[in-house]
């Protein structure tokens, strides 16, 4: 049986994503609702697959698209590769997962010298032809053959300036026919030659898109957007319709309602005499639709039409592409539209109470990644800067950024990987550029936030920007980029790389100041809908990390049902890492003097009080909420100082005594070094080391949770072990928690429930989960641990090795990003089992790591 290679409009509908890719089954839908959509046919996404396995093209698709081309002629009355009645052919790429920009298009096929020749008898009109012909050397040249771009650009830049205009539409004839000598002459001289055949070049058009599937860029989206890279493109083949055959004719984006907010009303964007790529490329700013309106009422009243047909049928926002040849007006695609995260909420509520959608359908709609968006940071109010403000562009992604300036993606790449190499945090950058394209994805994503010079609200920069959540102000047209110099002028200033700016996304503004943000601002009442009907909803609790009563207090604001991971550890900075540092050191001593066990004392008093007033905050905010708080973790050579730290406390040192204590701290940290400390001395094994600290840290949380109790409020802790692996160790430590935890009570005469557990982070402990299980009353998953000492894999030392697995198909995705049910899921999946059969009513929690269900 011959596979079916190719699909026409007729043999596809919305539901067949995974075969025709998003787009191709949101246009046989199209076709089938009867809107005006250019004739096509569809290569499937299993024809890409086969390519990509055995590196050529299925067998039996050129007979295929012959039959697709047929079509087409019926549809039209025009044959491909007729020169007395031109027929031109557009490729373009459609995986099941919209992936806007990351893969490749052509345009304009099937022309030659003959057809073009055909092509300008037939419209007499030479210009618009020969921009055709030109726009096809350029992409097919970059696109299938691999021909360097820039000079193209070059090329045409020139062409603007030596006839003196502003665009590449005011271009005249004799301007495109100089273009399109020179551009064949570049493609010659690199070796290369377009094929005159116009079958051949559709085959080889199709297969650079099947190609593109494995570009870096489209990689390092999928790796973003956690998409699987088994899937597959499919390729769209479509007639050719022509917004750039004069002032009459245009194409134009449109969004069912605001990506940015999610207000209701159109929002779209158009250039007259433009194909449809040049108003998302940014390379000219497109004009507002209230200007179609204003010169075609009647095709603005068809178009809006379309727009309600098509919210109603996909019961989400639509962004559609559209052109128009005089008055004809044609759909190109639909898609579900991206959108910002306060966006999404909004247009996910309003719909419910539209009755489009169903509440729960509302939850399903609203990507989860993009419920961190409404929590973006913001400027802090208060703040004085207007006479900071250095340039005004669009607001084309929301939420507020600062950073060093940077002008390429490869600087950001290069300064990244420095800090990762050094140990340092990742430099906060933003990304300057006149606009940006698909291979600027990994610095955006590496960037805090983006500046261009040009584009509008459906360029590349913040289509891209918004689906990321990053901020984004593009269009700032009195932006001066100059990448090359590394320079920034605005408002008569000159910025250079390395300069700190803070960009608004909101507002679109770009701020000559290192502004105080807001990380936490206000959700707002759609946040709220959707938060209340998720709950409705869902069958686990939800808590929150925190280690404060700040993040406690916003934590339960923002419906955290208590706590799951309290890290103590993360109390201990400043000067409390010392206090720390000295209490080890003390305790290392095997013959302490009297003078070094009262210090003992008073460091072990100082300790009490600090981890007290932590907790005392951390039970007044989870009042009534279980909080679940982790005993000290960390090898314990993390408390000590470094060999610089030593060196610059030395400098600092007032006394020999106080010297002496220093050095003596180093010795002990260059006694205890562990070839992996992380399977070292950590966990519980440094609270069976030295019971001192577990039990100051179980008498600072029963005191705290007595204090609290005793003002009417309702704590709920739960004592957490962590990385346990034999089930003697809890019950080592279990005399010292209980029997701290019924001592402090008695002393302050009150009683607190509490429970007693540990951390499933060993797999050993999840395979012998039936005996611990008869300590402890509880067990969190720790995820990261978890997979890490069950697959051998540091998470801290292997982060381009797994990426080069996902990139080879040796894993789907990266474990420490998506947790691994297949291994890590089935141990877990044993150790409830077998714990559950020694206490049926164990509670069980889950941190760190994302379930893709």
């Amino acid at each position: 049986m011959v596979t079916k290679w190719i699909y026409l409009p007729h043999e596809g509908d919305a539901g067949m994503r995974d075969l025709l890719g998003g787009k191709g089954a949101n246009l046989c839908e199209m076709y089938n609702m009867g809107l005006p959509i250019p004739p096509f046919f569809i290569a499937t996404t299993e024809g890409c697959i086969y390519y990509m396995r055995h590196k050529k093209m299925p067998p039996g698709i050129e007979k295929q698209v012959e039959q697709g081309l047929k079509f087409i002629k019926k549809q039209l009355g025009k044959s491909y590769g007729d020169p007395a009645n031109p027929l031109l052919l557009s490729v373009r790429s459609g995986g099941k997962f919209s992936m806007p920009g990351m893969m490749d298009t052509v345009l304009n096929l099937g022309l030659n010298k003959k057809i073009l020749s055909g092509l300008i008898k037939k419209t007499g009109n030479e210009r618009y032809a020969r921009d055709c012909y030109r726009r096809l050397l350029q992409m097919y040249g970059e696109v299938v053959l691999g021909v360097d771009k820039e000079l193209f650009e070059q090329w045409i830049t020139s062409k603007r300036k030596k006839y003196k205009v502003v665009s590449d539409a005011e271009l005249p004839a004799k301007a495109l026919r100089e273009l399109g000598d020179e551009y064949e002459a570049h493609i010659k001289n690199s070796g290369q030659k377009i094929p005159t055949n116009p079958f051949k070049q559709l085959m080889t058009g199709i297969e650079s898109v099947f190609k593109s599937w494995n570009t870096e860029r489209a990689f390092a989206y999928r790796n973003a957007q956690r998409i699987a890279h088994d899937l597959g493109t499919a390729v769209n083949v479509q007639t050719m319709v022509f917004g750039n055959i004069d002032s009459d004719c245009g194409s134009g984006v449109m969004f069912t309602r605001d990506p940015s907010t999610g207000e209701k009303k159109l929002f779209a964007e158009l250039l007259f005499n433009a194909q449809g790529e040049e108003v998302v490329a940014g390379t000219r700013t497109p004009l507002h639709i209230d200007e179609l309106n204003r010169r075609k009422p009647k095709m603005y009243k068809e178009l809006t039409n379309y727009t309600r047909k098509l919210e109603k049928r996909y019961k989400d926002m639509q962004d559609m592409e559209f052109t128009f040849e005089g008055d004809k007006l044609w759909i190109l695609q639909t898609r579900n539209g991206k959108r910002t995260g306060p966006a999404a909420v909004r247009i996910a509520s309003d719909m419910v109470n539209e009755r489009l959608i169903t509440r729960d359908e509302a939850v399903m709609q609203v990507d989860p990644a993009l419920l961190v968006q409404c929590l973006l940071p913001r400027i802090k109010t208060g703040q004085n800067y207007d006479d900071k403000i250095v340039g005004k562009g669009l607001n084309a992604s929301p939420g507020a950024a600062q950073g060093m300036i940077v002008f390429s993606t490869g600087r950001i790449l290069k300064l990244i990987a420095e800090a990762s190499r050094s140990k340092q945090p990742k430099p906060m950058m933003i990304l300057v550029r006149n606009e940006t394209n698909p291979d600027d994805f990994p610095g955006m994503y590496g960037s805090e936030g983006i500046l261009t010079s040009q584009g509008g609200m459906t360029s590349h920069a913040a289509v891209v920007a918004r689906q990321m959540g990053k901020p984004c102000v593009a269009g700032c047209k009195e932006a001066i980029v100059d990448s090359k110099k590394k320079i920034l002028k605005l408002s008569g200033k000159t910025f250079r790389e390395g300069d700190v700016i803070t960009i608004d996304g909101s507002k679109g503004l770009v701020i000559d100041a290192k502004l105080e943000l807001v990380r936490t601002p206000e959700p707002g009442k759609y946040f709220e809908d959707i938060m209340k009907w998720a709950d409705g909803l869902r069958r686990l609790g939800v808590r929150a990390n925190a280690d404060n009563y700040e993040e406690a207090a916003l934590a339960r604001k923002l419906g955290a049902e208590g706590i799951g991971l309290c890290r103590t550890e993360h109390q201990f900075g400043g000067e409390r890492k010392m206090l720390v540092a000295e209490l080890i050191l003390i305790l290392s001593d095997e013959n302490p003097s009297k003078a070094r066990l009262r210090k003992l004392d008073q460091l072990v008093a100082k300790l009490l009080v600090a981890q007290r007033e932590d907790f005392l905050g951390v039970f007044e905010a989870m009042d009534g909420l279980p909080t679940t708080i982790r005993l000290i973790d960390p090898p314990f050579h993390e408390f000590l100082p470094s060999d610089k730290d030593i060196e610059r406390m030395i400098e600092a040192a007032k006394s020999k005594a106080e010297i002496k204590r220093i050095r003596d701290m180093g010795e002990l940290r260059k006694s205890i070094d562990e070839a992996n400390p992380m399977l070292g001395t950590r966990g519980c094994r440094l609270g069976i080391m030295f019971p001192i600290i577990p039990e100051t840290q179980s008498r600072a949380i029963f005191e705290a949770a007595c204090i609290r109790k005793k003002k009417g409020f309702d704590p709920k802790p739960e004592i957490m072990v962590p990385l346990t692996m034999e089930v003697n160790e809890l019950r080592e430590l279990e005399p010292i928690v209980r029997g701290t935890a019924e001592k402090v009570m008695k002393e302050q005469g009150v009683k607190v429930d509490y429970l007693y557990g540990t951390m499933i982070e060993i797999p050993r402990a999840a395979l012998t989960s039936d005996e611990i299980a008869q300590v402890a009353e509880f067990f969190s998953f720790g995820t990261n641990d978890l997979t890490q000492t069950a697959m051998g894999i540091s998470r801290d030392d292997t982060a381009q090795l797994l990426q080069m697995y996902v990139d080879k198909g040796l894993l789907p995705v990266d474990p420490f990003q998506v947790l691994d049910q297949r291994g890590i899921g089935r141990l877990m999946k044993i150790c409830i089992e077998d714990a559950r059969k020694t206490r049926p009513n164990i509670k069980l929690g889950i941190c760190d790591i994302i379930v893709k269900i």
